[in-house]
């Protein structure tokens, strides 16, 4: 599918009744295999991508030529539209912020991503006029490239709990032309449903984190349009692998194998050198 059949795609799904799930892959083979299992549109993962490098998840750690050369690897692997997680943008000012946002155009995506998180401990969060001038700056790069924007407040997950303004700077962000909307970390459905009551644009809400785990059922109800695992998946798999080292350490047994995916089943997935599609 060309890229712009991927971007109409992808805006279809947001425009659709009801939510669907949006997994995120960190890596060619987990994308193929999240694309065989019937999904229908994927996210990278940050926080996945830094882990399998050996790295902690943070703008300051990943550099901008790594999440964007893993995002074009994951969008290259599977015909489905991809949006990447591209951290802060990579940027503190909004040509920067577009300029990131034109790259990940050109290697394929489909939807990327700008926080309003600043990566300065003393002052996490972007002030409110500084955070819209980006997303502003991101948003007109991202309609002129055609790759749909999601725009997140950062709030919750740096210690300011602090719902309203976390819907101020959402409407905001819609108001300066953010597709979809984002606020990780809202620890209730009461602060869902008053996020999805308050904006005109569709809400994303990332499940498998810390804190409850609502349904898709629940989070539909409550107004949500996109579900997101963030790096939920990779540290799952990378329990598993723990689980197995710990057995064969302690035990000297490999009963983990038992749960292993076989191997004719991964190689099902993944792409041979006669495989061009």
């Amino acid at each position: 599918m060309a890229q712009t059949g991927k971007y109409d795609t992808f805006c279809a799904l947001h425009e659709r009744p009801g939510a669907f799930v949006i997994p995120n892959a960190w890596d060619a083979g987990t994308a193929r295999i999240l694309t065989a299992m019937g999904y229908e549109a994927l996210a990278t993962t940050s926080a996945g991508l830094a882990f399998a490098l050996g790295k902690r998840d943070s703008a300051a750690a990943l550099t901008r030529d790594e999440v964007l050369a893993n995002a074009r690897a994951i969008a290259e692997a599977t015909p489905l539209p991809v949006s990447a997680d591209l951290e802060n943008c990579f940027g503190r000012t909004p040509d920067e912020c577009a300029q990131t946002i034109r790259m990940a155009a050109e290697f394929g995506l489909s939807g990327g991503s700008i926080e309003d998180a600043s990566g300065d401990g003393a002052k996490p969060i972007f002030e409110f006029s500084h955070a819209v001038e980006r997303a502003a700056g991101a948003c007109e790069a991202a309609h002129s490239a055609g790759l749909l924007l999601t725009a997140r407040a950062d709030n919750f997950l740096y210690g300011r709990p602090d719902l309203d303004d976390t819907i101020r700077r959402l409407q905001a962000f819609a108001a300066a032309g953010a597709d979809v909307l984002y606020a990780p970390g809202l620890r209730d459905l009461e602060a869902i449903r008053a996020v999805c009551a308050a904006v005109s644009k569709p809400v994303n809400v990332v499940m498998g984190l810390s804190g409850p785990a609502f349904s898709v059922a629940q989070l539909r109800e409550a107004g949500v349009k996109r579900i997101s695992v963030g790096g939920s998946f990779a540290r799952a798999a990378l329990g598993a692998f723990m689980r197995a080292a710990q057995e064969v350490k302690d035990h000297g047994t490999f009963t983990y194998a038992a749960d292993a995916l076989p191997d004719a089943k991964a190689a099902s997935y993944m792409r041979t050198s006669s495989d061009r599609s």
